[in-house]
C-alpha cells in the first residue's frame, strides 16, 4: 500500500468511475484499475463491485470512511522525514564571545561532528551587544554570551561564570604587589575590550566614583591584550578564561562584582529548536560542565 493507492482509491470516489478518476489523475485507465487491484490484494478484500459505475462495496464503504485519515497521516509520516532529513544535513550559525573559541568550542564541536557528520557550523566571534543584535534579526541560530540587558524578545539560560581579570608582564611593579586596588589603575594606561563589552561596561560603572577615569586603549580582540601588555607598561583587563602566554601574569585588583554571567542566548519568537541546535547547546553544557 502507498499513497498513490490510497489517492486513487479516494479519487474514484469523488469521481463516481474509474474512467474519471483516470482523467482527474492523468492517468491510464489501466494504471487506476492496475493500482485498485494491487491495494484490494494488500488489503484481502474488494472494494468495488465490478460495473460501469464505482460502486463501493460493503468492506469498501467502511475503508472510504478511513481514507481520508490514511492519507492525512501518510502526510504527516512524509513530511516528518521530510523535516528529520533536513536536521541531519545544513548549517548551524552560532554566536560566540571570544574566550570559548580555544576553550571550549574545538572539543565541542569534534563530539558534534562525531554525531551530525553532514551538519555545518559557521561560528561568529563577537561582543554580547552585537551577537544579541544579530539574534534578534535572525542571523544567528542561538548565541554563547553574557546576558544582555535587553531582553525583549531574548530568553537566557546561564550556565557559568567569567571573572574579570588584570594582567600585566612580568617586569611590571604590579607583578610582585599583593595590595592594589582601583585607585592604582589610574597609574597606567589600560588595555581593555570594547566599549560595548559587558565586562567593560561593568569595569566603567566600578570606577564611575571617581572624579576621572583611567586612559584606555580599547582592543576588539581580547585575546591579544596580552600581547599588548607585553609590548609597553600598561595593565591588561580580561576574563579570567583568556589563556596567558608566558611573561604575562594575573595582578588582584578587588572589584565590587567581577563577575559576568555567561549562558545560551535564543530568540523568544523561535518556538522549535532542530535536533542538531539542541545536540550542539548540550554538548556545550557537558563541555563546560568538565572544564
Amino acid at each position: 500500500m502507498d499513497l498513490k493507492e490510497l489517492t486513487t482509491f479516494r479519487t474514484i470516489i469523488q469521481e463516481g468511475t474509474f474512467s474519471k478518476a483516470a482523467e482527474k489523475l492523468n492517468y491510464a485507465q489501466s494504471t487506476v484499475t492496475n493500482q485498485i487491484q494491487r491495494l484490494e490484494k494488500e488489503l484481502g478484500i474488494k472494494l468495488f463491485k465490478r460495473g460501469w459505475d464505482a460502486e463501493l462495496t460493503a468492506s469498501g464503504k467502511i475503508y472510504a470512511e478511513e481514507v481520508d485519515g490514511l492519507i492525512s497521516h501518510w502526510n504527516y509520516v512524509l513530511e516528518k522525514a521530510g523535516s528529520l532529513q533536513k536536521e541531519e544535513i545544513g548549517t548551524l550559525r552560532i554566536g560566540v564571545i571570544e574566550p570559548l573559541t580555544s576553550s571550549v568550542l574545538p572539543a565541542v564541536l569534534q563530539s558534534f561532528r562525531n554525531q551530525k557528520p553532514n551538519i555545518n557550523c559557521q561560528f561568529i566571534v563577537g561582543n554580547t551587544e552585537a551577537l544579541s543584535h544579530a539574534l534578534t534579526h535572525n542571523d544567528l541560530d542561538f548565541v554563547i554570551s553574557g546576558e544582555p540587558n535587553d531582553l525583549t524578545d531574548l530568553q537566557f539560560e546561564p550556565l557559568y561564570e567569567e571573572q574579570i581579570s588584570f594582567v600585566v608582564s612580568e617586569e611590571h611593579p604590579f607583578a610582585k604587589n599583593s595590595s592594589l586596588c582601583l585607585d592604582d589603575l589610574f597609574e597606567y594606561p589600560l588595555i581593555v575590550g570594547g566599549a560595548s563589552c559587558l565586562y567593560h561596561i561593568r569595569l566603567e560603572k566600578e570606577l564611575s566614583s571617581f572624579h576621572s577615569k583611567p586612559f584606555y586603549y580599547t582592543v576588539s580582540q581580547i585575546s591579544s591584550i596580552p600581547s599588548f601588555v607585553r609590548s609597553f607598561p600598561s595593565v591588561g583587563v580580561v576574563l579570567s578564561s583568556v589563556a596567558l602566554p608566558s611573561g604575562i601574569v594575573a595582578t588582584p585588583i578587588l572589584l565590587k562584582n567581577p563577575f559576568i554571567s555567561i549562558g545560551i542566548l535564543q530568540s523568544k519568537r523561535k518556538k522549535y529548536a532542530t535536533s542538531s541546535q539542541k545536540l550542539f547547546m548540550q554538548l556545550i553544557k557537558e563541555q563546560l560542565s568538565t572544564n
